[in-house]
């Protein structure tokens, strides 16, 4: 991972992407700086809030497919039930066929939920480049250490000492080119300030370099303090407890707070089948992603941490309006959309127009209706229940069971606030109290 993090993605589209980003992360920053304010932490939040907003538009996407699929996927088990057992190439082509038919009929595609994910995911990558290594994509904050690299590059036996830090800072050093300004400046935003310290001891004889650490090292470890928390560095750095460790708790708590609204907004519909598997994925992932973001945060740098802490918050703000929004849009309405949408393709081949599947849309609004109703239903009955509980608490006979069991409810309730120190009253006196409630 320290290898993917010290080298730059060259693919085109990842490498692409990342010099986009660090383009606007530039241009933060050079706003904040103009205002007075040069902190990577406040750059990484701004910088987040925008890239979540940029695809918002992709997760409606991913979510409208979302919400049609877990209508589907009653159909879809059924198929796979019926095929169950049988791995011959007949029985796998007439699956296929059978699933295809499925998605045709609900106008969209096997690959439609995929293809939002397709398209975030080197966005997301690209992100992480970015946040991984600031000063290698934004310019207004590499000029601070290339000013220190380019005179420390000239120092003899530099090789060894930064060898050194590498080994510290737990990076491959016989795979780092430390003739590449751009890999000294990678290990230079890993360090401590007592890296620092140490690093203007090793290279006091040097006046230019003094002077340029003298110059630069305050500014650098002022962009990188965000609440006291050096952002370059990991939180781990042993098993004291630091003010850092406070970043992976709100990394997992926030990643398992977004993760459990997201899945709110196909609950009800992927409730109707305890055998769904869809829902049994969504609920590990629930669970064991913020686990491993906890994990994550502790070993990467905090300022990882604080874009996945903001990241997540973004999303459950922004998945409270499109679980709202998804709620009044009705599922033929989506059916009726993704069939205009295919039609649209179709006509471009010259092809014919499919209609609406009646069925499908009647099978879909009463798969959604049946679920609504059950709920209300369950809901009515706790109702019920509970106000027939109260009517016989307060209209018990006396002398009946239904009135000596109250008394022994009563009685258990006040000992039991007696002892959370709720109530200062003995026990003698509750009981009195009881009996004369039962008169």
């Amino acid at each position: 991972m320290e290898l993917i993090i010290l080298t730059k993605i060259n693919t085109p589209v990842i490498g692409w992407v990342s010099d986009v980003l660090g383009m606007i992360m530039d241009i933060i920053f050079r706003v904040t700086a103009a205002l007075g304010i040069t902190n990577i932490g406040l750059c990484i939040i701004i910088f987040t809030i925008i890239i979540n907003l940029l695809m918002l538009p992709l997760t409606i996407k991913q979510q409208r497919s979302s919400k049609l699929m877990a209508v589907m996927q009653p159909e879809i088990q059924a198929i796979q039930k019926k095929y169950k057992g049988k791995n011959d190439s007949e029985t796998a082509i007439k699956l296929q066929k059978e699933t295809q038919a499925v998605y045709d009929k609900y106008g969209t595609s096997m690959v439609g939920g995929c293809a939002q994910m397709l398209i975030q995911m080197p966005i997301l990558l690209a992100l992480y480049q970015v946040i991984l290594r600031i000063p290698a994509y934004v310019p207004s904050v590499k000029v601070y250490f290339e000013q220190i690299a380019s005179l420390m590059m000239k120092q003899s036996g530099y090789i060894d000492t930064l060898s050194s830090y590498a080994v510290k800072h737990k990076l491959p050093v016989d795979k780092i080119d430390y003739t590449n300004m751009n890999r000294v400046i990678d290990l230079l935003y890993k360090f401590t300030p007592v890296d620092w310290a140490d690093i203007k001891n090793a290279f006091s004889s040097a006046s230019e370099l003094s002077q340029q650490l003298m110059n630069n090292v305050p500014v650098i470890e002022k962009m990188n303090e965000f609440l006291g928390i050096n952002l370059a560095t990991s939180p781990f750095q042993g098993w004291t407890p630091s003010l850092a460790w406070i970043i992976p708790v709100l990394a997992g708590v926030t990643q398992w707070l977004s993760a459990k609204l997201m899945s709110t907004g196909t609950s009800a519909q992927q409730s109707a089948s305890d055998e769904n598997s869809m829902a049994q994925q969504m609920k590990t992932m629930t669970n064991v992603m913020p686990l491993m973001s906890v994990y994550f945060c502790f070993i990467l740098p905090a300022g990882v941490g604080i874009y996945w802490i903001i990241s997540a918050l973004s999303r459950i703000v922004q998945q409270y309006f499109i679980n709202k929004h998804l709620d009044k849009i009705d599922v033929q309405v989506l059916i009726e959309e993704n069939l205009k949408k295919k039609n649209e393709k179709r006509a471009k081949k010259g092809l014919p127009p499919e209609t609406i599947n009646k069925k499908a849309i009647s099978k879909a609004i009463n798969t959604d209706t049946t679920v609504k109703k059950d709920e209300e239903e369950e809901k009515r009955k706790q109702e019920i229940i509970a106000s027939s509980t109260e009517y016989y608490k307060k209209n018990a006979k006396p002398g009946s069971i239904a009135s000596k069991a109250n008394m022994v409810a009563a009685y258990n309730e006040k000992i039991s606030q007696k002892k959370n120190g709720k109530k200062n009253k003995t026990a003698a006196s509750i009981e009195d109290e009881d009996v004369k409630d039962g008169e």
